[in-house]
């Protein structure tokens, strides 16, 4: 995800107008946006609890380039698909990979970012340094949250298939097992770069990364089955593609940004 300054300067640089002449115009139409905050650098509170972070910059620049407001609200992981499947809300963001099961459920848009899933451990981790070492040592656990891509990587990239092994040990949220993880209750614990990256540089030397990639995975926007929200999100990702603007915000995100 790294990206080099000189990208970066020369993209926000380029001219917003000669991308987004032909965007669609939503007349100032109002939207309600539903996501966790439990996602960084994706999307999460900061110390003074404002919510910030790569998606919500993403989408404010959409809405400036759509003519549309936004209006957010909260949900816990768990609850997002089926919230906007049932029409609750007409978009939802927290790093969401795009798969064929969930397509069932909700539209996706196109790909706004692709990312690695990544193994993070305590700092001072030496029983084991990739997947196939952690699975060979039985009373190792990690850490995950039911029905995300960092599950079925632990239960099909690095355990038996089984997704009742009790081997993983099951939080609510991602930051419940990073805590265990810390707290020497689990550990291991899986991430997908966007995230895994900004834990570990925020750690002071607490947490490392380990073994290879174990997968790869898309994320997108979701929304209710058949909205007509979907191309003009579609056409704004693809103007800020072509423009520089993601690679921007990646420079911003993924690299310059400092965890408290």
């Amino acid at each position: 995800m790294k990206l080099t300054a000189a990208l970066a300067g020369l993209a926000m640089m380029m001219p917003v107008t000669a991308f987004s002449q032909a965007l669609p115009d939503l007349a100032g139409r109002e939207i309600v946006v539903v996501t966790e905050n439990a996602y960084p650098p994706l999307q999460f509170l900061d110390k003074s609890g404002a919510a910030i972070g790569w998606e919500y910059d993403a989408v404010a620049e959409m809405a400036k380039r759509l003519n549309m407001k936004v209006k957010y609200e909260n949900t816990s992981w768990d609850a997002m698909i089926p919230a906007v499947s049932e029409g609750q809300y007409e978009m939802g963001m927290t790093g969401i990979t795009i798969k064929d099961d969930r397509k069932e459920k909700v539209d996706f848009s196109d790909p706004y970012m692709r990312s690695e899933m990544l193994m993070i451990v305590r700092g001072d981790e030496a029983r084991f340094t990739d997947a196939a070492t952690f699975a060979a040592i039985p009373e190792l656990l990690v850490s995950a949250q039911p029905g995300t891509g960092p599950f079925y990587a632990a239960i099909y990239n690095i355990l038996d298939g089984n997704e009742e092994n009790p081997r993983v040990v099951k939080f609510e949220t991602f930051g419940a097992g990073l805590e265990a993880l810390k707290a020497g209750d689990v550990d291991l614990t899986l991430s997908d770069s966007t995230a895994a990256n900004g834990y570990v540089g925020a750690s002071n030397g607490g947490l490392k990364i380990i073994g290879e990639p174990l997968a790869a995975e898309d994320f997108g926007f979701i929304f209710p089955k058949g909205s007509d929200l979907a191309a003009p999100v579609n056409a704004a990702i693809a103007s800020m593609k072509a423009d520089g603007t993601i690679d921007a915000l990646n420079q911003k995100w993924f690299v310059d940004y400092k965890f408290d």
